[in-house]
């Protein structure tokens, strides 16, 4: 059995992953906030941004797919947040923290368990994490989700560097998705230009048709993964394949 793990699979890339992997005979398995009309997917309630609840709701739900005769797991760290878009003096304390949470904290537990979990398979495992060219690119009024990219790319590599050392480790990547037509776009071209001094160009995306759908970028981010076109460790653009 080939199963995948989403987080945030209730909507926008998270979504379009979950149908995907499941049009193609995945056991899916999505973990968000929000349940919605998925079919084939088994979806879990559980808020991404409180670490206790998190840790038991995976915990809980990888001693139950142990159990399954698995011949590939995936873990896709996908759930994450712009948070308040401002420079840092104007965001709040609570704001900043719940965006790390969300974008970092969260998926390196996740690995963690993921990682701990799966150490006796002897089958394809991987961590696949959606990161961004905010990673390597510092917009003003993007500082805290700048950071939090950032960090899940060093997060790869050290995850990747870690697990080449053991005879039966698991791969990780990261890929960035591009400029996706999502809820998070709609929420940046409605900032405040003086918060945002990138918003411009957002809208000129939008309106020159130059956004992927998160059905394009699932569908590569699929390809990629069958194709097996990845080394452990690689961080890469969807434009460039």
């Amino acid at each position: 059995m080939d199963i995948i793990i989403i987080t945030g699979g209730s909507k926008g890339i998270g979504k379009a992953l979950a149908e995907k992997y499941a049009q193609e005979n995945y056991k899916v398995y999505s973990l968000s906030r929000s349940i919605v009309d998925l079919q084939n997917v088994t979806q879990i309630s559980v808020d991404l941004s409180d670490s206790s609840a998190t840790h038991n709701t995976f915990k809980m739900l990888l001693d139950e797919i142990k159990k399954l005769d698995i011949s590939s797991i995936t873990l896709i760290n996908n759930a994450g947040r712009l948070g308040t878009i401002a420079n840092l003096e104007n965001i709040s304390s609570e704001d900043i923290s719940k965006s790390i949470q969300l974008n970092t904290t969260t998926p390196l537990i996740f690995s963690s368990l993921f990682i701990e979990a799966t150490k006796q398979l002897v089958c394809k495992k991987q961590i696949i994490n959606i990161s961004s060219g905010a990673a390597k690119n510092p917009y003003e009024g993007w500082s805290v989700y700048c950071t939090s990219k950032a960090a899940i790319d060093m997060m790869t590599k050290a995850i990747a560097a870690e697990q080449n050392e053991l005879k039966n480790g698991v791969k990780c990547n990261a890929i960035y998705p591009g400029v996706v037509d999502t809820n998070m776009q709609t929420n940046i071209r409605s900032t405040d230009e003086k918060d945002f001094k990138n918003l411009q160009r957002f809208i000129d995306l939008k309106e020159n048709n130059e956004l992927y759908t998160p059905e394009f970028v699932a569908n590569s981010i699929y390809k990629i993964d069958v194709n097996n076109e990845l080394k452990n460790g690689d961080i890469i653009d969807i434009r460039n394949f």
